[in-house]
């Protein structure tokens, strides 16, 4: 496993596991990002991180995208 900042712009991935604390994976809940879901990174730009998943882009932190566990 790899964190999510490490994969290639436009590479779709598989989400194996969200890391932190409690807080940080409801908020990644509600936007959509869960274990099993397929993500995209689209860019990244002044810090932050575009991707797409479920057909919705949504901008996230480098330090989000960092708790964010992909194979």
């Amino acid at each position: 496993m790899m964190p999510l900042m490490l994969s290639e712009i436009g590479i779709k991935q598989s989400i194996k596991k969200i890391v932190g604390k409690d807080d940080t994976r409801r908020f990644l809940k509600s936007l959509g990002i869960i274990e099993g879901s397929e993500v995209t990174i689209i860019s990244q730009m002044h810090g932050n991180v575009i991707i797409k998943i479920k057909e919705t882009s949504i901008a996230i932190s480098k330090s989000i995208a960092n708790r964010i566990m992909i194979e």
